[in-house]
Order: structure tokens, then sequence, then C-alpha cells
């Protein structure tokens, strides 16, 4: 993965904070961590407040019949692997 250089400036207590966590020399690693993690949570929370629906019903055809047939046929293919392995 390509990085670049950044200039970020935080408080001295933080840095300390950071220190005493992963020490100096991995400062980088660990706000990349953090941000990477920020960045999905406001991600998912747009996600939430959007009104577009997340499951769309054509997006799982398997389910047509319903939950309940699904999970019967796949209890049903796996009683059968058991009682006939291959």
């Amino acid at each position: 993965m390509r990085t670049s250089r950044t200039h970020v400036i935080l408080p001295d207590d933080l840095i300390e904070e950071i220190d005493k966590l992963v020490g100096a020399r991995h400062r980088s690693a660990f706000l990349a961590d953090l941000v990477r993690r920020e960045l999905e949570r406001r991600r998912l929370l747009e996600i939430f407040a959007s009104s577009e629906p997340i499951w769309k019903d054509e997006d799982h055809p398997e389910l047509k019949d319903g939950s309940d047939a699904w999970v019967a046929r796949l209890r049903a293919e796996s009683d059968a692997r058991i009682k006939d392995p291959e």
C-alpha cells in the first residue's frame, strides 16, 4: 500500500498517551488504524441514516419462499451429506 507523509498537530498529552500504549515508533500505524475505524463507523452511520433500504429482496432470490423454507433446505442438504458421504 502506498503511503504519504502528512503533518498532524496533536496536544502533547495525547502524544504521551499514544506513546505509552504503542511506543513512539508505532504512532503512525496506531493513528492509521483509528482513522480507518472512524471512517468505517461514519460510513455505517450514513447507511443507517439513509431512507434507502439496506435489504433488497431481489438480491436474495434464495429466500423467495421465506427464510424458514431456506433453512429447511439447508438442513436437508446437510442431513443428506451426513447420511450419504461422497
